[in-house]
């Protein structure tokens, strides 16, 4: 018996050094970082900036692999499928919480079958509209929908996106009839705001500002719960009539679950790292976008906790996907 319990104690022993030993070396080959939306999203904006940065770290090429389509449950599923051994990572959006509530049945668990490994931005949605709409204000925007119901259109990165909801949140608390155009990344549907085509939209700060800054399209409101630090003159949604519409948007990094360990540890402290150098942090904060981080078991929890506020909100708004 005695015999037995040292065999196991030094198996034990000897799995660990070979995890330890896996964390020390990895990465052993070029990591593929999967985003579930188009070119041109704040997802792939995040991904790129951290991506890079990874690659002149640990001198192993991280190469982004767009996979958009049904609101990031298609590239998700991809994720939740590889290989857990740290070299494919998935930079999900608000959206990954969203989609527990917002599908009624996915191909994967958006909690089970995922280990976060930090978050890395919190990007306020900034409510935007085409500079031919005769409006200033959220309240305008509303009387001015309210006189034409059914006639406006807000499109999204998605159904299932950050944006979507943000919409259907919009929608439901101001009590106008506007209708959902979705794309598969921001990218597009930023261009069809620009070009004219459709009247509105809740952009991540990220990829609003150049927008803004050139005049393509005229920024109204932000929808989180405190003033972007990028555009400070900016009221909230919630202050400007509809206080029940209050969404904030975050974005994280989660591996296949199963990643031993030490692994998820290392890709941990490798992020926050990137997250920290003063070019990034800069870079970040002055296009809207606040560097935030935590460690792998405060992100998990943070995940879970997002899956109940945020399906309070998909339920409350109406909004469905299938």
């Amino acid at each position: 018996m005695m015999r037995s319990l040292r065999m196991v104690f030094a198996c034990g022993i000897l799995f660990s050094y070979a995890l330890i030993g896996h964390a020390q070396d990895f990465p052993t080959k070029q990591i593929r970082f999967i985003v579930p939306f188009g070119a041109g999203s704040a997802t792939d904006a995040l991904a790129r900036l951290i991506g890079q940065k990874l690659t002149e770290m640990w001198g192993q090429q991280v190469f982004v692999d767009n996979r958009p389509g049904a609101g990031s449950v298609v590239g998700s599923s991809i994720a939740a499928k590889s290989p857990p051994d740290g070299h494919t990572l998935l930079m999900v959006s608000a959206s990954h919480a969203i989609n527990a509530t917002l599908y009624t049945k996915l191909p994967f668990d958006p909690v089970k079958d995922f280990s976060g490994v930090t978050p890395v931005a919190s990007i306020p949605n900034i409510l935007i509209v085409h500079p031919s709409i005769p409006v200033k204000n959220v309240k305008e925007l509303i009387a001015l929908a309210k006189s034409k119901p059914g006639t406006f259109n807000y499109t999204s990165a998605g159904i299932g996106s950050a944006s979507h909801l943000n919409g259907e949140l919009f929608r439901s608390t101001a009590g106008i009839k506007i209708v959902h155009v979705p794309f598969k990344g921001f990218g597009e549907a930023i261009t069809e705001i620009i070009a004219g085509r459709l009247e509105m939209t809740f952009a991540p700060a990220i990829l609003a500002f150049p927008h803004i800054k050139a005049g393509k399209v005229r920024p109204l409101a932000v929808s989180s719960s405190k003033r972007s630090s990028a555009f400070p003159d900016l009221p909230l949604v919630s202050e400007s009539g509809v206080p029940e519409c209050v969404f904030d948007s975050w974005f994280g990094v989660l591996v296949p679950a199963g990643t031993p360990k030490p692994v998820v540890d290392k890709l941990n402290a490798g992020i926050i790292k990137v997250l920290q150098m003063p070019d990034i942090s800069k870079q970040m904060s002055n296009q809207g976008a606040d560097p935030i981080w935590m460690s792998p078991a405060e992100f998990d929890k943070y995940i879970r906790s997002e899956v109940v506020k945020l399906g309070k909100i998909v339920k409350e708004s109406g909004a469905k996907a299938e």
